[in-house]
This record gives C-alpha cells, sequence and structure tokens, in this order.
C-alpha cells in the first residue's frame, strides 16, 4: 500500500509535470515556431528521462544495470550537447506579447541563388573627331547637293521660258536683231550648291562693229573700269536710224536702261504668263517692283528665279546691261563669268584638282550666311584663280588645305579692300561694299581662320 501510494504519488508528479511541460511545448510551438519547438521538446525529454533515473529505485549490486544506467545517462547529455542552440532572444516588444498570440508564419529559408550569367562587357571607344578634311567632304556631299528631281527639272523649266520668250520677241520685235536666247549660271556650269534656284537667261545685242565702239570705264565719268560704255560712231556718214538699236541712244551712248526698261514692259504687260504657266505647269510672275528684269517661277517641285540680262560681245568684251545704281544711266558691266568657269575647268582638267569643288563649298557656306553672302560667285572664283598661280597642290587630298589657305588670302584682300580681277587687275571686286560690310566680313573670316568649323555650323 505504502509501495502504490507512493508510485501513484510518482505518477501524479509525473503526471503533474508532463501536464506542465505538455503546456510548455504546446505554447513554444506558437512562441518559437516549429523548429524552436522541436529544439525545446529534444531537451525537455532529455531532462525528464534523466530525473526519472534519478527519482527510479536503482538495482544496486548489479553492475549491468549501473552500467546501462550510465551509458543512458551519457546518450542523454550527448542528446542534450547536440541539440541546436536556440534562435537569440527576441526583442523586448516581441516578448510583450501574449503566450497565445496567432504564430508567424516561418521565414522562408534563403535559397542559394545563381550569380547572373555575366553580359560581355563592351568596350565603348570615343567618338573619333573628323578632321577638316573629312567635314568639308561631308558638307559637299549631303549639305550642298542640289536635289536631282530640281537639278533636272529646273534647267528644263527654263528652257521652255526660254524658247517661249524667244517666239514672243520674233513676234513683237521683228526689227530688232536679238540673238539666240542661252542659259548660264552657276547651275548649268555644275557650280551650283544648296538649290536649283537660280538661272541667267541670256539675251543676245547684235550690234554693228562698224556702227558702234567700246570705250573704257576708266575714260568715262565714273573711272570704273569694270564698266564700259558703247558709243554710237560716225554719224555723219551713218545718221540716226541706220542701226535698229538707235532708238535706245541717249547722248550717242548706247543706253542699258533704256533698253532694260523697254524689256521690263514686254515682260511685265505684253506676255500672257498664265496662258505659258499653265502649259508648264507651273506658275509663273515677272518682278514688277524691281529695275532688273526677272521672273519668279513656282512649280510643285522647285522654285526658280530667272533673270534675263541684254548681253553685247564686242572686241572680246562680255558686257551685261546691268548699270550701277545712280544717274549714270548708260554704263555696261564688264562680266566675267564664262573665262571664270573655262579658266577652272581648264587648271582642274591639267592637274585633277578640286578647285571647282573648293569654290562649291565656300558658295555654298557664303550663300548662306548673313555675313558673308555678298562675296559668293565672282569674288570667290578669283581668289581661288589667284592662289591657283602660286598653290600648285589641288588634289583632293589637300582640300581642307586649299581652304584654310582660301579663308587667309580673302581676310588679306578685306584687311587693303581690294581684291583684284584675275583677269584685269585695275579692276577691284571690292569696289561696291561698304566699309562697314567688310569690316563685318573681314571679322568673321579672320575668327574662321583659326576655327574654320564655324562656317560649316548650321545657321
Amino acid at each position: 500500500m505504502a509501495e502504490f501510494t507512493s508510485r501513484r504519488g510518482k505518477r501524479q508528479e509525473d503526471g503533474g509535470l508532463g501536464s506542465v511541460l505538455d503546456l510548455l511545448l504546446a505554447n513554444a510551438r506558437l512562441v518559437l515556431g516549429v523548429s524552436g519547438a522541436a529544439v525545446l521538446a529534444i531537451a525537455t525529454l532529455a531532462v525528464k528521462r534523466l530525473i526519472d533515473r534519478a527519482t527510479s529505485p536503482r538495482d544496486e549490486g548489479d553492475p549491468k544495470a549501473e552500467q546501462k544506467t550510465l551509458e543512458e545517462s551519457w546518450q542523454d547529455l550527448a542528446l542534450i550537447k547536440a541539440t541546436p542552440k536556440l534562435p537569440k532572444k527576441q526583442r523586448r516588444e516581441d516578448l510583450s506579447e501574449p503566450l497565445l498570440s496567432p504564430a508567424r508564419p516561418p521565414a522562408p529559408e534563403p535559397r542559394a541563388c545563381s550569380a547572373p550569367p555575366e553580359t560581355p562587357q563592351v568596350e565603348f571607344s570615343p567618338p573619333r573627331c573628323l578632321t577638316l578634311q573629312e567635314k568639308l567632304l561631308s558638307h559637299y556631299s549631303t549639305r550642298l547637293a542640289v536635289p536631282e528631281a530640281q537639278a533636272s527639272l529646273a534647267p528644263q523649266l527654263a528652257r521652255s521660258i526660254c524658247a517661249q520668250l524667244q517666239n514672243f520677241l520674233q513676234i513683237k520685235c521683228p526689227e530688232l536683231p536679238f540673238g539666240s536666247l542661252f542659259l548660264s549660271g552657276p547651275l548649268l556650269d555644275g557650280l551650283g550648291a544648296l538649290a536649283a534656284d537660280h538661272v541667267h537667261l541670256m539675251l543676245p545685242v547684235v550690234l554693228d562693229a562698224a556702227l558702234w565702239s567700246l570705250i573704257p570705264g576708266e575714260d568715262t565719268v565714273v573711272r570704273n573700269p569694270q564698266y564700259w560704255m558703247i558709243k554710237r560712231t560716225d554719224l555723219e556718214y551713218f545718221p540716226r536710224g541706220r542701226s535698229p538699236w538707235d532708238r535706245f541712244i541717249v547722248g550717242r551712248y548706247l543706253s542699258s536702261n533704256a533698253l532694260n526698261e523697254t524689256l521690263h514692259k514686254m515682260l511685265v504687260a505684253s506676255i500672257n504668263w498664265p496662258a505659258i504657266g499653265s502649259l508648264l505647269g507651273s506658275v509663273i510672275h515677272p518682278v514688277v517692283a524691281s529695275q532688273e528684269l526677272k521672273l519668279e517661277v513656282k512649280h510643285d517641285q522647285v522654285e526658280l528665279s530667272i533673270a534675263l540680262f541684254p548681253v553685247v560681245e564686242m572686241e572680246d568684251k562680255v558686257l551685261l546691261a546691268a548699270p550701277p545704281e545712280g544717274l549714270v544711266e548708260n554704263l555696261w558691266l564688264e562680266s566675267f563669268y564664262r573665262a571664270e568657269v573655262s579658266k577652272l575647268k581648264e587648271l582642274d582638267a591639267g592637274d585633277t584638282g578640286a578647285r571647282q569643288r573648293c569654290l562649291r563649298i565656300l558658295n555654298g557656306i557664303c550663300k548662306s550666311h548673313p555675313t558673308l553672302h555678298k562675296l559668293s560667285g565672282s569674288p570667290l572664283t578669283h581668289v581661288i584663280l589667284h592662289l591657283s598661280a602660286t598653290s600648285s597642290d589641288w588634289a583632293e587630298e589637300s582640300l581642307a588645305d586649299r581652304f584654310q589657305q582660301v579663308l587667309e588670302e580673302l581676310v588679306g584682300y578685306l584687311e587693303k579692300g581690294v581684291l583684284p580681277s584675275y583677269f584685269n587687275h585695275k579692276i577691284n571686286l571690292f569696289c561696291e561694299l561698304l566699309e562697314e560690310e567688310i569690316d563685318e566680313m573681314g571679322f568673321m573670316l579672320y575668327r574662321a581662320v583659326s576655327e574654320p568649323e564655324l562656317l560649316l555650323k548650321e545657321k
């Protein structure tokens, strides 16, 4: 009975201890999570087994039983030592939560992420700076090239208008011996730049050399060798009316102004341009306000300006009816355009040079520049011709060097205010420029000598 009571008490104690442990384990699962509860359960089981052995009666004198008890104790101690340590205590605010609070979901175990495949590193080299030579060639091929449609359509329209005007003059003025109209200008000679928008229409005035003679400009009141006067001769033997051009005489000289005024009236009032334009699929308007003889042509693909110039060819001179502004109305301007183009092509053909390309680049730059536009055309051509007399290397590979050299030569001429004509050194091609214009051009080109790229930028 006493033995039963002691065993029952022991079982009650064991039952009480087990209840406490069960409660502890249940709450441990909530507090510590599944892994933490498992660790605590193993440790508790080991401790309980040690307590059971300590309170259970031993079989004294039985060496095997003692050896077995000792081995079990080592196993339990080994079990306790082998049990992994619990994680560190939670933060104080976590421990203040009730034991029966909802369990947090276990944090997912971090997976070992495989390193992303290394992307091959591409070495980016800095953009290569273009040389002046490359910039000039790029400028020539991209910005200066005249669109092919314009380059073919503009001369075609101009020739059609030329034929219509020729027919009109033959019908309207059969007594005036005009020669055959022909086209001229950079576009026709392969020197056009930017756009096919300008064409010259040359109207030959045929004079009888026995009745007319040329007077040099320096022998006239204007003292300008670039202009000439055409004098009617032998009026004693060949009175007025002998020449059909006598109607345009002013003070014994053939007046360029009088001829231009007559032609201007015809262009504005006598020609049915709307009808001609409808035949050509375009709209044609004569420029009324201008003293020059001009036609504006608008087509779907091109807009064209046609300038009409009466021209006299005598004594190896080409004279245009383009007098200077002022009171003198009998002057004729000597034109070197035909000689300029012929000489450039001759020089380039002789050494496979790039003079014409250099001229196109410079013309395109100056034509679109608000300060340099008056340099385009004849002045640039004469600078290149002067330079060709001293610099023989005009190969395409030397284009950049020649380009800079032309700029330097231009600055020098502007400093002096004098650019002599290649064909007549008495003529100053800068004579009609104002001093302020020369200063502005010189300043701009002086900067461009050290930094030519300034001229190649968009304006």
